[in-house]
């Protein structure tokens, strides 16, 4: 029989150490793990990539593809269901991992927490949204900051003026909050009505906006 020790670091990881045999510390994994997540993406095979963003809000669960940012994962979704999605409607291959678009959105979105910026210019991955609700979107993208527009309105940009409840259903499911700012469109009657994050976030983040 082996003589196998168990040990648990500061962080909560247990490793298995052999006897004579040295224990990897937390460091020297994480190296390991970026070594690897390097060779994956380098060899093409991380489709969807993914980060945490700590924000005022919670934190956001940001994936990207080769084409842009696919996804704002809000806190209130839940960082499991997110990924969940990006396996089953864009691909399998997810993967915790650095990708230039995420580091823009990062910075992007630390300046717009912090009052700096106004318009997101991130490049954008459209895949989970398509045909009226992908126009009720990209309407609802030029929304000025600071501003604030109703379902209806929304609706009639985006070419359908009836269709008031399509929009709707198109900005509870905006697979890209934030960056396009569903948060801005009311009820007619002044009422800040759904959010995909939750209405206090939906609250706050027109709040933020009022005061930037």
């Amino acid at each position: 029989m082996s003589n196998t020790n168990h040990k648990i670091d500061s962080e909560g990881t247990v490793g298995l150490a052999l006897s004579g045999s040295p224990v990897l510390d937390s460091a020297t994994w994480e190296r390991i793990h970026a070594n690897l997540v390097d060779r994956a993406d380098a060899d093409g095979l991380v489709d969807v990539a993914f980060e945490r963003h700590d924000s005022p809000l919670g934190t956001i669960v940001l994936g990207a593809t080769a084409q842009g940012l696919v996804r704002v994962g809000l806190p209130a979704e839940g960082e499991d269901a997110v990924l969940d999605e990006l396996a089953r409607r864009v691909s399998l291959r997810v993967l915790r991992a650095p990708r230039s678009t995420l580091t823009q959105a990062h910075h992007q979105l630390d300046a717009y927490f912090e009052g700096r910026l106004r318009a997101f210019d991130v490049r954008l991955d459209w895949r989970l949204t398509g045909g009226f609700r992908r126009e009720v979107l990209h309407a609802t993208a030029q929304i000025p900051c600071g501003q604030t527009s109703s379902y209806g309105r929304v609706a009639k940009r985006a070419g359908t003026a009836a269709a008031v409840r399509a929009a709707g259903t198109a900005l509870a499911t905006n697979p890209l909050p934030i960056v396009v700012p569903c948060h801005r469109v009311l009820r007619t009657d002044g009422k800040l009505g759904g959010y995909r994050g939750g209405v206090e976030a939906k609250a706050r983040l027109l709040e933020l906006e009022r005061i930037a």
